[in-house]
C-alpha cells in the first residue's frame, strides 16, 4: 500500500495556513477577552471585598538594602557587671492606663457638693477632690405658648388683640427649632422620618409621619425661593464642577419597582456653593437645560454626555484627575509595572497640589509653581502613554486606563492653565457623600417631587458644610426670617452671606 506522507497538495497548505491565521486571530480575540473578564472580576471583588483607598505607595526594592559590601564581623561579648540596691516600695502600686482627655470647658457644669457623713464641725477645709463625669439629657420638647389678650374698644368700636408672630407654616402648629430639627436630623444624621416619629414617642409625644410630611413639604415651600436664588448666584460664576449620582424613587409608573432617577450636582470652588439639581434620567436633557446660559469653565469626569459642552465656543471642558488615577490603580494586578509608572507620574502631580495648599498660594503663584514643577511632568507622562499604548491590548486594564487618560488628555492638562483650577473634581464628589449615606438608611424618595425637595436640601446643608457655617442654627433662622424678608435681599440669607441675628430678635 503506497503510502501519501511527503505527496501534500498545495490546496491543503494554503488550507491549513487560513486555519492557522483563523486560530491566531481567534487565539488573540479569546486572550483579550479573557483580560477584560478578569479585570472584570478583578473589579466586582475589591467593590465588594475591598479596601476603597486609591493611595498609591511605590514600593523599593531596594530600600531596606545597603549597596556596599563590607565584611561580616561577629560582635564582641558584651561584658557583665552586678548591681544592686535598696528602694522604698510605695503603699499603693500605680496601675497601668491611659490618661483621661479633660472635658470640655464651655459645656455647663451642675455642682454636687458631697460632705463627708462623720461631723466636721471642728475640722479645717484643706482643699477639694474634684470629679467631673460627662453626662447627657435626651434633647427636650416644650410649648410655646402665645397668650393674646383682647380688648373691647368704647362705643363698640370693635376688638384690639396683640398681633401672632409670623409662623413658618401658617396655621400650623410646628416652630422653626422644630422644623429645622427634623430636617437636620434626616439629611445631616441621615435618620428617616419613621424613625424620628419613634424617639418622639419615647418622649411620650405622638406625631403621624404624614403629619411630618406634611410639614417637610409647606418648609421646603417656604424655602423654594432662596433654592432658586442659590442656583441663579451659582450660574454667575465662571468655574463649575459637575457629577451625577442615582437615588431611588417610588413612582404610581411602576409597580413593586423603584424608578431611578439622579442627583446632577454642581459646585463652584470659588463661591463655595453646591447645587443639586434632580432628574428623572441621566440624558443630556439634564445638564443641558441646567446649564443653557452658563459660560466658563466646566470641570467632570469622561462621562459622554459632558462633550455636547466642549461644541460650545463658550464653554471649555476640564477632566477630573483622580478619575484617570483610579483607572491606573485598577489595572496594578493586570500590569503592575505600567500601572506603577503611570501612578508615580501622578503622584508627583499631587505632590505639587499639596505644596500649593500648604503654602497657601495665591491663583497666580499656584499657576507658576504648576508651570514650573507639574507642566514638565505632563509632557514626560503624555509621551509615555503615547508609547505604550500600542504595546498592550486594547481591553486590558492597563489597555483601557491608557486609552482613557490619551482620549481626555487635553483636558486632564488644562488645569495648569488658570490657578483657581483644580488639578480632579474631587470636591463636587464629596458633595456627594450625603446623598450615598442616606441611600443606606432611607434606600428611596417617595416621588419624583420629593426627590426634588430632598435636591434643595442638599444643596442648602452643602452649601453651609463647605463654608464653616453651624446647619442647624443657620436652617432655624432662616425658617424663622424669610417670610417677612424682603425679596431683593434674599442672597443675604445663603450660607455664604449669612448673618444671624441676635438671639431677641429671633
Amino acid at each position: 500500500m503506497k503510502s501519501n506522507q511527503g505527496n501534500i497538495s498545495e490546496d491543503t497548505i494554503i488550507h491549513s495556513k487560513e486555519e492557522y491565521q483563523t486560530l491566531v486571530s481567534e487565539n488573540a480575540r479569546l486572550t483579550t477577552e479573557l483580560e477584560y473578564l478578569k479585570h472584570e472580576l478583578d473589579k466586582l471583588k475589591r467593590m465588594i471585598f475591598g479596601s476603597k483607598s486609591e493611595r498609591f505607595i511605590p514600593v523599593d526594592p531596594g530600600q531596606l538594602t545597603f549597596d556596599m559590601e563590607l565584611e561580616k564581623q561577629q560582635p564582641p561579648e558584651p561584658q557583665t557587671e552586678t548591681i544592686s540596691y535598696t528602694r522604698a516600695k510605695s503603699k499603693e502600686e500605680k496601675k497601668p492606663g491611659h490618661a483621661r482627655m479633660p472635658l470640655p470647658a464651655h459645656l455647663p457644669r451642675e455642682e454636687y457638693i458631697i460632705e463627708p457623713e462623720e461631723d466636721v464641725s471642728d475640722c479645717k477645709k484643706i482643699g477639694e477632690n474634684i470629679t467631673e463625669i460627662l453626662e447627657y439629657k435626651p434633647g427636650k420638647l416644650y410649648v410655646k405658648k402665645y397668650i393674646r389678650p383682647k380688648y373691647a374698644r368704647p362705643d363698640e368700636q370693635g376688638i384690639i388683640t396683640g398681633e401672632l408672630p409670623t409662623l413658618p407654616i401658617p396655621r400650623g402648629n410646628a416652630g422653626p427649632g422644630l422644623l429645622t430639627q427634623l430636617i437636620i436630623s434626616k439629611y445631616v444624621d441621615h435618620l428617616p422620618f419613621y424613625r424620628q416619629v419613634q424617639q418622639f414617642k419615647r418622649q411620650d409625644v405622638i406625631l403621624a409621619e404624614s403629619t411630618i410630611n406634611d410639614w417637610f413639604r409647606a418648609t421646603c415651600n417656604l424655602l423654594d425661593p432662596l433654592y432658586e436664588k442659590l442656583k441663579e448666584r451659582l450660574l454667575q460664576t465662571d468655574y463649575l464642577m459637575a457629577d451625577e449620582t442615582p437615588i431611588k424613587v417610588l413612582t404610581s409608573q411602576k409597580k413593586n419597582a423603584s424608578h431611578k432617577g439622579y442627583h446632577w450636582v454642581y459646585y463652584s470652588p470659588v463661591k463655595k456653593i453646591v447645587c443639586f439639581d434632580y432628574q428623572k434620567g441621566r440624558s443630556r436633557e439634564g445638564p443641558e437645560g441646567f446649564l443653557k446660559d452658563f459660560t466658563g469653565t466646566l470641570q467632570s469626569d469622561g462621562y459622554k454626555v459632558y462633550d455636547i459642552f466642549g461644541e460650545k465656543q463658550d464653554i471649555k471642558l476640564l477632566a477630573c484627575m483622580a478619575h484617570a488615577r483610579r483607572k491606573f490603580d485598577e489595572a496594578k494586578d493586570n500590569d503592575p509595572q505600567r500601572a506603577t509608572i503611570a501612578l508615580k507620574y501622578i503622584q508627583k502631580l499631587y505632590k505639587t497640589e499639596r505644596k500649593a495648599r500648604e503654602e497657601k498660594l495665591s491663583a497666580e503663584a499656584r499657576k507658576q509653581l504648576r508651570e514650573r514643577e507639574s507642566v514638565p511632568v505632563l509632557l514626560e507622562l503624555e509621551v509615555w502613554l503615547k508609547k505604550e499604548l500600542v504595546k498592550v491590548l486594547p481591553k486590558s486594564a492597563i489597555g483601557q486606563a491608557i486609552a482613557y487618560t490619551i482620549n481626555l488628555w487635553k483636558r486632564l492638562k488644562a488645569y495648569t492653565e488658570d490657578g483657581r483650577y483644580e488639578i480632579d473634581n474631587n470636591l463636587v464628589e464629596n458633595s456627594i457623600r450625603p446623598v450615598a449615606l442616606g441611600r443606606k438608611n432611607y434606600l428611596f424618595a417617595g416621588s419624583h417631587e420629593g426627590a426634588k425637595r430632598a435636591a434643595m436640601m442638599y444643596s442648602f446643608l452643602g452649601t453651609c458644610k463647605q463654608n464653616d457655617v453651624e446647619p442647624f442654627a443657620w436652617l432655624r433662622d432662616v425658617i424663622s426670617r424669610i417670610s417677612d424678608h424682603k425679596a431683593n435681599r434674599l442672597q443675604e440669607l445663603l450660607p455664604p452671606n449669612w448673618k444671624a441675628l441676635p438671639e431677641n430678635h429671633q
